[in-house]
Parts: structure tokens; C-alpha cells; sequence
């Protein structure tokens, strides 16, 4: 179903909007992850797997608690992966705003109120 023009307008100022948003940008920028850090993980998962799986055979719960425990380590080691400097200082800079620097989302909220009132919607 195609956009109406008055939804292809709003949708054009919404990008225009996004790309002038210098904060946004930095802040949702991707930097590369060490991919070794997922590969060491997942070989620490499948070392805990193995010894879960020797613990049930040999019927030791110790054994299948301590393969449990490699298990979750090596994936909440993998998941807290540490972000770069600057990303962690663009999001961090959100909280700290000044009060006449609206958000994003508020000036959104404020045209989209003016054009309800207005009766363009």
C-alpha cells in the first residue's frame, strides 16, 4: 500500500530530522566488536554443555551445577562485552541536558500536536 503525500512528507522531515541529529547519530553508530570474545564465549558454553552432560551421566549434581555455572559465565562474559569510549560518553551526555535542549521525541510530540491542532491529521 503506497504512502499518502502527506505521509511522504512527514516521513521525508522525519529523516531530515534524524540526519541532523548529531547525538543520535553517535549514539546509535555501531563500532566493531571483537568477534573472539563471541567465539571464546561459545566455546566456553560448549565446555559447560560437556560437563552438564558428564555430570547427568555420572550422576553427580556438583559436577552438573559447576557445567551450569562455565555455561552462564561464558555467556554473560560474551553479553557485558565492554563499549567503546565513545559510545558509552554519547549516551551518557542524554541525562545531562540542558533545559532548553528538547529531546528528539518532544519536538516530534510538539509538530505532531500543532498539526492535530491545525487539522492537517
Amino acid at each position: 500500500m503506497p504512502l499518502s503525500e502527506y505521509e511522504q512528507r512527514v516521513l521525508e522531515q522525519l529523516e531530515r530530522d534524524l540526519g541532523s541529529d548529531a547525538k543520535l547519530g553517535s549514539a546509535m553508530a555501531r563500532a566493531s566488536r571483537p568477534r573472539s570474545r563471541y567465539v571464546w564465549a561459545g566455546v566456553g558454553v560448549v565446555v559447560g554443555l560437556g560437563i552438564v552432560v558428564t555430570g547427568a551421566v555420572t550422576q553427580l549434581v556438583i559436577v552438573g551445577v559447576a557445567g551450569f555455572a562455565v555455561m552462564l559465565a561464558a555467556a554473560v562474559w560474551a553479553l557485558l562485552t565492554p563499549r567503546p569510549a565513545g559510545l558509552r560518553a554519547a549516551g551518557g551526555t542524554a541525562a545531562k541536558r540542558r533545559k532548553g535542549d528538547r529531546g528528539f521525541m518532544s519536538r516530534v510530540e510538539e509538530r505532531f500536536e500543532r498539526r492535530r491542532e491545525q487539522g492537517d491529521i
